[in-house]
């Protein structure tokens, strides 16, 4: 059972995600936390000494949210199944948010990507983790005949995160599924075998 302490600690981050998610890390004010959670800023910064430290705290929370949501998407009785099913999960929880918010990675490293390197070392992390998995899973596929073999599995890997955020991006713009769903169907035909 959480203390007051640390259920106080829990609401401040989860609305801050929810904010930072959908407003960005530069245009959520102080004032937006502290309206949005009904705290006093003195209780505010005894949980977290400013708003530095509470993105660093955002963004390292939802990392291991997304790790989980990574782990639990990408199986399947075959490789080629792990990456539909992982598909099919982000193409789930985009449409379950109404398209609202988007990637947080793929935004704050767009937004804050020049200016702010803990934040970029958090992004460039999950990333990195992102690709070496779909890498793993990708030459698996290509090894089981599933997935085309004359691209190298980095490279598919790569290709996939950028199709991805680019169609989450363009549905969030839209509001609508279809430039996501497209941007899935066209990495499933780039993938197949020849």
């Amino acid at each position: 059972m959480k203390t007051k302490g640390e259920e106080t600690r829990s609401r401040i981050l989860d609305t801050a995600t929810d904010l930072i998610h959908r407003k960005g890390f530069g245009a959520t004010s102080i004032n937006d936390l502290l309206e949005a959670t009904n705290i006093k800023k003195g209780c505010l910064y005894f949980h977290f000494p400013g708003k530095d430290a509470l993105g660093l705290a955002v963004l390292e929370k939802m990392r291991d949210d997304f790790l989980d949501v990574l782990e639990t998407s990408l199986v399947g009785t075959t490789p080629g199944e792990c990456l539909d099913n992982f598909f099919a999960t982000v193409a789930d929880v985009h449409k379950g948010r109404g398209f609202v918010g988007g990637c947080i990675f793929g935004n704050t490293a767009l937004e804050m990507g020049d200016t702010d390197n803990r934040l970029v070392d958090i992004i460039r992390q999950v990333f990195k983790t992102w690709m070496g998995k779909l890498k793993t899973v990708i030459a698996a596929a290509q090894n089981t005949g599933e997935v085309r073999n004359d691209i190298p599995a980095d490279i598919l890997a790569c290709q996939m995160l950028a199709a991805i955020e680019g169609g989450i991006m363009l549905s969030r713009l839209e509001k609508d599924e279809k430039p996501l769903c497209d941007a899935l169907g066209a990495l499933r035909t780039m993938m197949r075998v020849q």
